[in-house]
């Protein structure tokens, strides 16, 4: 697996990328004209609060409020003059396993005379399997300490080099051993998280190491969010792509422990965690035998669903082979852990109806636009809070193909902070496509800055990614850290304060008296965006040098 590297490049030219390896060079001032139409806040605010209510049950993929979910995006898609994006049909199926943990012991942690320590499920440890399997029971499982779990060649770097882990339970950091560097230097991108810090990347690689369990030690910083949101994420049903083999290849069980867990079982093994993790950020690390076991179990309730994305598409003119992506995921947790008010429903406003109501005011503006020379597909993915499994989904099955998509803008969580100065881009400097963000900012007198957090590894966490693995360049942006009103204090406070009370929690409801203006802002950059990709006949690419550029070399050589 390659680095993502977040390094900055500065864009010299627009490169189309044709089956003749042609380029074209074009300077900002060359880039089609935008007029924006009046885009709907009434939409913004009326899709977010019809999507936010207690009656979709926070929007679970496979979930009665997935019905309701869909069956109003489609009626919004068709209202603003969609077509179906599927051969007639609105929707592509993606086939899902259903997996709800029950039943669940705590964890025990035994030395060798049989001295054992109890950690509770929930507050202390949280747990699940990814296995088709009526019930998970790890018994006596020795542990070893892997530092960050990172198998990674072309770096020279193996925390499992010298240490047989099949059936045993390995104890992981969160994020990459250089995450703690101020800038971007570094043999893992310094502060920069790469894919090798994403607790996603931890278990592939313990399941490929043949371990039965992996249990990451949480920390806030390096995660990059507290334990609330660790326990409302993994306590719930937990979301799966169906497998050939239904889950054999994986571990038995995933899980987190608190990082205080984590010290009392270093203590128990003789050993100081700090020291240990401190090591484990040098190159040469070797793993450690901890020289106790770890027993737990629990039931799974299990079910093959099939959600749905649902795709709208708007004919192109003079290309309507050629095709621009808009992405956003309508799903969300569904009844997670319970606010001390007994509201269990993770009614995820901001994250994501507010970006599922930017498609359909996207949509709306379209139309009064009038349709683009290339089409405009308009995609809502499912299970995105399951590991981007909609998108993924659709990237290696998709309706259009992607050596003809052009390109896209990926929307996710739009900020009720109000308008901002700048806007933060997450991944600024991969693909040619900045050139069109910056033509957009200065429309709108914006200026374009690079991620403020890139520890937090937001390049990861959002659809786009499951494009830009398979070569489409991809926009992902967000309201940027510098308001209007308050600068850039007032824009840390109220990210905080999400994250804190909010993010992936039952507080992240639809508020009457939200600023929508920063919001109304933004849409119109992704408008901007969109309608130049969709107005010109140049292909975009990433940048040379970039991880992804030779993929979507191959794949618009038809290779």
């Amino acid at each position: 697996m390659r680095l993502l590297s977040l390094a900055l490049v500065s864009v010299l030219a627009l490169t189309t990328a044709c089956q003749k390896d042609a380029s074209l060079d074009v300077s900002m001032d060359a880039l089609p004209q935008v007029e924006v139409p009046a885009l709907s806040e009434a939409t913004m605010k009326d899709v977010t609060r019809e999507l936010s209510l207690d009656s979709y049950e926070g929007r679970a993929p496979g979930s009665v409020g997935e019905e309701k979910t869909v069956a109003y995006l489609i009626s919004k898609y068709k209202a603003a003059g969609l077509e179906p994006g599927n051969n007639g049909s609105w929707t592509q199926d993606v086939p899902l396993i259903e997996i709800t943990a029950k039943n669940v012991s705590a964890l025990t942690i035994a030395d060798r005379s049989g001295k054992a320590m109890s950690f509770a499920y929930g507050s202390e440890y949280v747990i699940g399997s990814y296995r088709e399997t009526p019930k998970t029971d790890i018994k006596q499982s020795e542990m070893v300490f892997v530092g960050h779990g990172i198998v990674a060649p072309e770096k020279g770097w193996n925390d499992y080099a010298g240490v047989d882990v099949k059936g045993k339970t390995v104890v992981v950091m969160v994020n990459d051993p250089d995450f703690e560097n101020e800038g971007l230097d570094g043999p893992f991108g310094g502060k920069a998280m790469t894919y090798y810090g994403r607790w996603t990347y931890k278990y592939e690689e313990a399941a490929r190491q043949g371990a039965a369990a992996v249990l990451i030690i949480h920390d806030t910083a390096p995660a990059a969010y507290g334990w609330n949101v660790v326990n409302s994420s993994w306590t719930g049903t937990q979301f799966l792509a169906q497998s050939k083999d239904s889950g054999k290849s994986q571990t038995q069980a995933n899980g987190w422990i608190q990082k205080s867990v984590a010290k009392e079982i270093f203590a128990a093994a003789g050993q100081n965690l700090d020291k240990q993790m401190a090591a484990a950020k040098q190159k040469g690390f070797k793993a450690v035998p901890l020289n106790l076991t770890a027993s737990m179990n629990f039931e799974n309730d299990i079910a093959r669903k099939a959600s749905k994305n649902v795709i709208g598409v708007m004919k192109g003119t003079k290309r309507p082979d050629e095709y621009v992506l808009y992405t956003a995921h309508w799903d969300h947790l569904g009844r997670c852990t319970a606010a001390p008010d007994g509201d269990d429903i993770c009614n995820g406003a901001v994250d994501n109806a507010t970006g599922t109501a930017a498609l359909v005011a996207l949509a709306e503006g379209f139309a009064k636009a009038g349709a683009p020379e290339r089409s405009v597909v308009f995609l809502a993915v499912t299970a995105e809070e399951s590991g981007l499994l909609g998108s993924k989904f659709y990237a290696e099955n998709p309706i259009f193909p992607l050596s003809q998509t052009v390109g896209g803008v990926n929307m996710d969580a739009f900020s009720m902070s109000g308008p901002a100065k700048n806007l933060t881009v997450i991944g600024k400097g991969k693909s040619q496509l900045d050139l069109y963000l910056e033509a957009a900012a200065k429309s709108e007198g914006r200026t374009p800055e690079s991620e403020p957090t890139p520890e937090k590894g937001f390049y990861y966490r959002s659809d786009h990614f499951s494009f830009a693995k398979l070569g489409v360049p991809m926009v992902y942006f967000e309201g940027g850290d510098d308001l209007v009103t308050g600068g850039k204090a007032a824009a840390m406070a109220a990210a905080e304060d999400y994250e804190k009370n909010r993010y992936h929690a039952p507080g992240d409801e639809f508020d009457e008296k939200w600023d929508w203006s920063g919001v109304m802002s933004d849409l119109k950059l992704y408008y901007r965006i969109g309608r130049m990709l969709a107005m010109t006949d140049a292909w975009p690419n990433w940048n040379d040098g970039d991880e992804f550029r030779a993929v979507r070399d191959k794949s618009r050589n038809g290779k």
